[in-house]
């Protein structure tokens, strides 16, 4: 990777960072929407560094907070996201080498449709919904993370619609992420996909993601939750609109 586009990836990691530290979701959505929407690197890479770089993040942002969320909302998510995310890894490495242009069009649907679910503002059930509508929400957030280390849009709604305080949510999706992480590395490593590429940028990024999620725990955004939201939600949609129309030029003129 050029200097200049290594400096703009780093760049791009640590606000995406700060923010999942701050808002419980967006690294992996910014982080694969940018680098990835714009051709700063492969695919396949980015999806491996971003797994890396989220289990850096999880591990910061989560020590002393992730009790009381709940062993059998952790456990159904963890039953749906395991086998999930080796299809989706499969899927990633059929895409990337035969149908590189749906690969793109998949990728912006993600990210868009990651937008939209931020801004639809769910309303929460007055009943928690029962193990298993976690688990199926397990199954779709291991597929996306397997694709393109971005398990963010089932679960983001999923868990918001649950009658659970909002720092018990942000928790629960980072230790979602962390898990759907850590098992997409373990996987990728068996098959030979952390290769010197995947290393070389995860280790330029790691500090600098380490650095913004200190400062995302210490020094919170003074705007409200909404806001970050609407910012979120806006990023996100300008993002997939934009690898959408990518996707669809490259389909109109190949």
């Amino acid at each position: 990777m050029e200097p200049g586009g290594l400096l703009g990836t780093l760049a791009l990691m640590g606000m995406a960072g700060y923010l999942h530290t701050v808002s419980g979701f967006g690294l992996g959505m910014i982080v694969m929407g940018t680098a990835g929407g714009l051709g700063m690197a492969s695919v396949p890479v980015l999806a491996a560094v971003v797994s890396l770089v989220t289990l850096v993040n999880s591990a910061i942002a989560l020590p002393g907070g992730w009790r009381g969320l709940g062993a059998h909302r952790v456990m159904a998510l963890t039953v749906g996201i395991v086998p999930s995310i080796m299809v989706g890894v499969w899927l990633l490495s059929w895409l990337s080498a035969t149908f590189t242009v749906l690969l793109t069009l998949l990728l912006g649907a993600l990210v868009l449709y990651g937008g939209i679910s931020i801004g639809l503002h769910p309303r929460p059930h007055l009943t928690e919904s029962p193990s298993w509508t976690f688990a199926v929400s397990g199954v779709l957030t291991g597929l996306c993370g397997g694709l393109f280390g971005v398990p963010g849009p089932p679960v983001i709604y999923h868990c918001y619609r649950q009658p659970l305080p909002l720092e018990t949510i942000r928790l629960l999706l980072i230790l979602c992420f962390a898990i759907t992480s850590g098992v997409r590395t373990l996987y990728v490593a068996s098959q030979g996909g952390l290769t010197g590429d995947v290393w070389q940028l995860a280790l330029w990024s790691m500090p600098v993601v380490g650095v913004a999620t200190w400062l995302g725990r210490r020094y919170p955004p003074p705007c409200s939750a909404g806001v970050m939201r609407r910012l979120a939600m806006l990023t996100l949609i300008g993002l997939g609109a934009v690898i959408l129309l990518k996707g669809l030029f490259l389909l109109a003129s190949g």
